[in-house]
């Protein structure tokens, strides 16, 4: 990081003039280990599941909707696959609990747990050994993906009601009330969304998670695609790989990662600011400072794609662009030589 660091002050620019972009190349520098990284092999893991709390009316979409989005990742179709076509990804997407069956597809990767969660008002939404295997699952595909190539990954999430468990989440870990960290997911409605937060509220009762326990936490109020992704950047980190973090539901995985492993925050690039109103105390509350802020909220890993476009932007300039010397450019105190 020190190297990428005084290799930026010897480019044809005034010094921390390309801002973030400079950060970003330095901590790239650092994660993979070398001065100027090469971010060839790209991937967005979007991973799915359902959530028995949608049986409270907490959604604006029926469930059905989650299998029918597997169905447009495989075919091309998603937002998630028009910006990672753009950006030179690959899609991997991955049924960890969606309450359907899914055609067998080369571009689906089968590793449900179950059908879904259960009612998180009503009961735990899962086993903690049904978390731990969620987490592990997430580990295992990044290992797997990285047999392929895969020298940067981006997080994506697709679950009817996840917005829920992720709100629900997210107040446990940063201890911000229901009320403040819960949006309207989908576009649901004022009343529709006070609902919303009485029934985090009877999740939190029921469950009684803490966050000294994020096993507990996502066991009682979370999804398994949730679990799935916060493996992904624990084994993302294993491997040294930078993982670009989408949105809210990538965030509230973020959350259980780091509160299992604090060391997994420096692998993590914040993509975007997602407009639900817990994403930004998430952000706060992990260190992550976001790249962009485009009101988007669809999540499927788009916002995490085009996080990936500003990294490999960021190391390109850091490998291509010239230095002073090579130009023959004189620099601002009239020296056009490094002293090494």
């Amino acid at each position: 990081m020190a190297a990428a660091r005084a290799r930026h002050n010897l480019l044809t620019k005034p010094q921390g003039s390309l801002g973030r972009l400079e950060d970003l190349a330095v901590q790239l520098a650092g994660i993979r280990g070398e001065l100027a990284p090469v971010l060839r092999h790209k991937a967005v893991i979007t991973m799915a599941a359902d959530h028995g709390v949608v049986a409270e009316g907490v959604s604006l979409f029926p469930q059905e909707v989650t299998a029918q989005m597997v169905n447009n990742f495989i075919g091309g179709g998603a937002g998630i696959n028009v910006i990672a076509r753009q950006v030179g990804a690959r899609v991997i997407v991955v049924d960890m609990g969606v309450a359907a069956e899914l055609a067998v597809a080369p571009q689906l990767l089968s590793r449900k747990i179950a059908y879904g969660t259960r009612n998180m008002s009503l009961e735990p939404a899962m086993s903690k050994a049904a978390a731990v295997r969620a987490i592990e699952t997430g580990i295992e595909v990044v290992a797997e993906e990285a047999t392929r190539g895969l020298d940067i990954v981006g997080t994506g999430d697709m679950g009817i009601g996840n917005t829920t468990a992720s709100s629900a989440i997210c107040a446990v870990m940063t201890g911000e009330p229901v009320q403040k960290v819960t949006g309207a997911g989908t576009g649901i409605g004022e009343k529709q969304l006070a609902h919303k937060v009485d029934i985090i509220n009877k999740a939190l009762a029921v469950n009684k998670p803490a966050p000294a326990q994020p096993l507990d936490v996502l066991a009682g109020v979370g999804g398994f695609e949730i679990g799935g992704l916060a493996g992904v950047m624990l084994g993302a980190a294993a491997h040294r790989i930078p993982v670009v973090v989408d949105g809210f539901i990538s965030g509230a995985a973020a959350l259980i990662a780091a509160a299992l492993s604090p060391e997994v925050k420096n692998y993590m690039i914040a993509a975007h600011a997602s407009v639900e109103p817990g994403h930004q105390l998430m952000l706060r509350y992990l260190g992550l400072e976001p790249l962009l802020s485009l009101g988007m909220r669809l999540g499927e890993g788009t916002g995490a794609a085009l996080g990936m476009f500003l990294a490999e932007v960021s190391v390109r300039i850091l490998a291509e662009m010239s230095t002073f010397t090579e130009a023959g450019v004189s620099r601002e105190d009239g020296i056009n030589q490094w002293d090494s």
